[in-house]
């Protein structure tokens, strides 16, 4: 059993990454699973824990945070008549259909695959973040099944890959297909507990050798409760600073940054 000298450093560092992540979150509208997989990864990596399925740790762990935090967020959109509960309960099951999916390509891929495919993903999300238009329109309408119970199936199985919730990919779909931002960001939250709950239920099975201490599965213990306990501090925060500030220029400088991380887990994941 680790000593707490091993373990406060490591407590250290996730104060400082779920304090950053509810400060982003809370000004940018961002879903914290983007910030913490890649912060994660690189704080385990310096206090010297490894292994050849590390980034699963990263991204169960960040799944984990997120089955606490859309709850508390798909509540208060609820509160202000901000969800769409038909879109809830048509994408729903595929959600999680794609959520399982993805935790069993996770759980067979190794932790430098699973940083080329977060790379890309979140590569993807930077460029549209930074160069995506509010006034994109790809329908009118919400698409009807088969075709939504597709991209409800895709949005599930790379949000359990990368370890994020609904809204990295959910909001920007839902606009696109013609809903308003505000009810794109309410109905998109409660797509993370959809695709959270069963990947984290998959992801606590899975035996990950030479884990962070404290480790289930694949989810650390002290990271969730860590990160938790500080974003519920922080994110009011970002909330307050959003409203005394224009966040759009930060966004995009954000968008950036989020790029440069894409590129480096992807130039580390095809081992450059």
């Amino acid at each position: 059993m680790p000593d707490l000298a091993s373990l406060l450093p490591m407590i250290a560092f996730l104060v400082v990454i779920g304090a950053f992540a509810g400060v982003i979150g809370g000004l940018l509208g961002v879903g914290g699973g983007i910030v913490l997989v890649p912060a994660f990864f690189y704080t385990f990596g310096q206090l010297g824990y490894g292994g050849a399925q590390l980034m699963q740790v990263c991204v169960a762990t960040s799944l984990a945070t997120i089955v606490v935090t859309s709850v508390r967020s798909a509540a208060g959109h609820h509160a202000r008549g901000a969800v769409d509960w038909t879109i809830l309960r048509q994408w729903g099951p595929f959600l999680v259909v794609g959520a399982a999916l993805g935790v069993l390509v996770a759980a067979r891929l190794s932790s430098a695959a699973l940083q080329a495919v977060f790379g890309t993903l979140a590569g993807i999300a930077g460029l549209h973040m930074a160069f995506g238009r509010a006034d994109w329109r790809i329908g009118a309408a919400m698409p009807r099944q088969p075709v939504a119970g597709g991209i409800a199936t895709l949005v599930g199985f790379a949000s359990a890959l990368m370890g994020i919730g609904g809204g990295t990919f959910g909001v920007p779909l839902l606009t696109l297909y013609n809903q308003p931002i505000h009810r794109a960001v309410g109905t998109a939250s409660g797509f993370g507990l959809l695709i959270a709950v069963p990947a984290v239920a998959g992801y606590l099975l899975l035996p990950v050798p030479d884990a962070p201490p404290y480790t289930v599965g694949a989810v650390s213990l002290p990271a969730f409760l860590v990160v938790i306990g500080t974003t519920l501090v922080t994110t009011p925060l970002g909330v307050r600073l959003a409203h005394a500030m224009d966040p759009v220029p930060l966004k995009r400088a954000f968008a950036v940054f989020l790029v440069l991380v894409a590129l480096n887990m992807l130039r580390k994941g095809v081992g450059w």
